[in-house]
Protein backbone atom coordinates (compact mmCIF):
# COMPACT_ATOMS: atom_id res chain seq x y z
CA UNK A 1 0.00 0.00 0.00
CA UNK A 2 1.62 3.57 -0.73
CA UNK A 3 1.65 6.23 1.61
CA UNK A 4 0.04 9.83 0.27
CA UNK A 5 2.66 12.39 0.76
CA UNK A 6 1.59 15.00 3.26
CA UNK A 7 0.60 17.96 2.15
CA UNK A 8 3.59 20.75 1.98
CA UNK A 9 4.19 22.68 5.12
CA UNK A 10 2.28 26.71 4.21
CA UNK A 11 5.17 29.29 4.26
CA UNK A 12 5.19 31.42 7.47
CA UNK A 13 4.99 35.26 6.35
CA UNK A 14 4.76 38.51 7.83
CA UNK A 15 4.39 42.09 6.11
CA UNK A 16 6.84 44.27 6.42
CA UNK A 17 6.72 47.88 6.31
CA UNK A 18 9.45 50.41 6.03
CA UNK A 19 9.46 53.76 8.72
CA UNK A 20 10.94 56.26 9.79
CA UNK A 21 9.99 55.42 13.25
CA UNK A 22 8.91 51.96 13.61
CA UNK A 23 7.63 52.60 16.92
CA UNK A 24 5.20 55.18 16.85
CA UNK A 25 3.90 53.17 13.36
CA UNK A 26 3.49 50.02 16.32
CA UNK A 27 1.61 51.81 18.00
CA UNK A 28 -1.00 53.57 15.42
CA UNK A 29 -1.33 50.18 13.79
CA UNK A 30 -1.69 48.15 17.11
CA UNK A 31 -4.53 50.74 17.97
CA UNK A 32 -5.85 50.24 14.57
CA UNK A 33 -6.14 46.88 14.25
CA UNK A 34 -6.56 45.95 17.30
CA UNK A 35 -3.26 43.88 17.37
CA UNK A 36 -0.50 44.08 20.37
CA UNK A 37 2.72 44.99 20.34
CA UNK A 38 5.00 42.63 20.48
CA UNK A 39 7.04 42.11 23.79
CA UNK A 40 11.04 40.97 22.82
CA UNK A 41 12.32 41.94 25.71
CA UNK A 42 13.37 38.85 27.03
CA UNK A 43 15.29 37.63 24.14
CA UNK A 44 16.45 41.23 24.18
CA UNK A 45 18.38 40.76 27.47
CA UNK A 46 19.49 37.34 26.48
CA UNK A 47 20.87 38.51 23.44
CA UNK A 48 22.49 41.42 25.57
CA UNK A 49 23.68 39.04 28.22
CA UNK A 50 25.73 36.77 25.89
CA UNK A 51 27.13 40.25 24.48
CA UNK A 52 25.33 39.40 20.93
CA UNK A 53 23.39 42.72 20.22
CA UNK A 54 25.16 45.88 21.67
CA UNK A 55 23.25 47.96 24.26
CA UNK A 56 22.82 51.10 21.32
CA UNK A 57 20.61 48.37 19.18
CA UNK A 58 18.04 48.96 22.10
CA UNK A 59 15.36 51.70 23.44
CA UNK A 60 13.12 51.51 25.83
CA UNK A 61 9.14 50.87 24.95
CA UNK A 62 6.34 50.97 26.80
CA UNK A 63 8.53 50.42 30.11
CA UNK A 64 10.28 47.44 28.49
CA UNK A 65 13.53 47.00 26.40
CA UNK A 66 12.60 46.65 22.41
CA UNK A 67 15.04 46.65 19.25
CA UNK A 68 15.43 50.00 18.76
CA UNK A 69 15.24 49.83 14.00
CA UNK A 70 12.32 46.75 14.47
CA UNK A 71 9.26 46.31 16.45
CA UNK A 72 5.81 44.18 15.39
CA UNK A 73 2.67 43.54 15.92
CA UNK A 74 0.81 41.00 16.18
CA UNK A 75 -3.10 39.81 16.49
CA UNK A 76 -3.49 38.85 19.65
CA UNK A 77 -5.05 35.65 19.49
CA UNK A 78 -2.25 34.01 17.23
CA UNK A 79 0.48 31.47 19.09
CA UNK A 80 3.54 33.56 20.05
CA UNK A 81 7.40 31.94 20.71
CA UNK A 82 7.70 31.92 24.86
CA UNK A 83 11.06 32.32 24.06
CA UNK A 84 11.18 35.44 21.44
CA UNK A 85 8.26 36.91 22.02
CA UNK A 86 7.04 36.58 18.40
CA UNK A 87 3.73 36.07 17.07
CA UNK A 88 3.87 33.09 15.05
CA UNK A 89 0.37 34.45 12.76
CA UNK A 90 -0.71 37.49 11.29
CA UNK A 91 1.93 40.04 11.62
CA UNK A 92 3.52 43.28 10.45
CA UNK A 93 7.02 44.53 11.14
CA UNK A 94 8.07 48.06 10.65
CA UNK A 95 11.80 48.43 10.08
CA UNK A 96 13.78 52.06 10.66
CA UNK A 97 14.63 52.81 7.34
CA UNK A 98 16.58 56.62 6.64
CA UNK A 99 14.48 57.68 3.85
CA UNK A 100 10.78 59.26 3.68
CA UNK A 101 8.45 57.60 1.60
CA UNK A 102 8.45 59.33 -1.86
CA UNK A 103 5.85 57.65 -3.91
CA UNK A 104 2.45 55.36 -4.18
CA UNK A 105 2.39 51.51 -2.18
CA UNK A 106 2.02 48.99 -4.06
CA UNK A 107 1.13 47.02 -1.60
CA UNK A 108 -1.67 47.99 0.96
CA UNK A 109 -3.76 46.69 3.69
CA UNK A 110 -7.51 46.79 3.14
CA UNK A 111 -9.90 47.01 6.41
CA UNK A 112 -12.90 45.37 7.00
CA UNK A 113 -14.57 46.86 10.07
CA UNK A 114 -18.14 45.44 9.02
CA UNK A 115 -21.36 46.29 7.17
CA UNK A 116 -22.37 49.90 7.73
CA UNK A 117 -19.52 51.04 10.04
CA UNK A 118 -16.72 52.34 7.46
CA UNK A 119 -17.49 56.02 8.94
CA UNK A 120 -17.21 55.18 12.30
CA UNK A 121 -13.86 53.19 12.04
CA UNK A 122 -12.59 56.34 9.95
CA UNK A 123 -13.55 58.88 12.40
CA UNK A 124 -11.32 56.26 15.23
CA UNK A 125 -8.50 56.10 12.90
CA UNK A 126 -8.42 59.76 12.24
CA UNK A 127 -8.46 60.04 16.05
CA UNK A 128 -5.34 57.57 15.79
CA UNK A 129 -3.43 59.73 13.15
CA UNK A 130 -4.82 58.99 9.71
CA UNK A 131 -6.16 61.17 7.45
CA UNK A 132 -8.57 60.49 4.93
CA UNK A 133 -6.88 61.20 1.59
CA UNK A 134 -9.95 60.25 -1.00
CA UNK A 135 -13.62 58.67 -0.88
CA UNK A 136 -14.20 55.91 -3.76
CA UNK A 137 -17.45 55.26 -5.47
CA UNK A 138 -17.10 52.80 -8.59
CA UNK A 139 -19.35 50.66 -10.08
CA UNK A 140 -17.71 47.79 -7.64
CA UNK A 141 -18.33 49.49 -4.60
CA UNK A 142 -17.09 52.11 -2.13
CA UNK A 143 -14.33 52.77 0.39
CA UNK A 144 -11.90 55.34 1.82
CA UNK A 145 -8.62 55.91 0.78
CA UNK A 146 -6.54 56.98 4.05
CA UNK A 147 -2.80 58.02 5.46
CA UNK A 148 -0.92 56.52 8.38
CA UNK A 149 1.27 58.81 9.97
CA UNK A 150 3.81 58.03 7.99
CA UNK A 151 2.19 58.17 4.98
CA UNK A 152 1.37 54.58 4.12
CA UNK A 153 -1.87 54.51 2.13
CA UNK A 154 -4.70 52.15 2.83
CA UNK A 155 -8.21 51.14 2.74
CA UNK A 156 -11.06 51.06 4.56
CA UNK A 157 -14.14 49.20 3.09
Amino acid sequence: MTQTPAPPTPVHWKVVIDAGDPHAQADFWAAALRYEVEDNSALIDRLLGLGALPEQATVEFHGRRAFRDLIAVRHPEDPVDPESGTGLGRRLLFQRVPEAKTGKNRLHLDLHPGEGRREEEAARLEALGARVLRRVREQGGEWLVMADPEGNEFCVQ
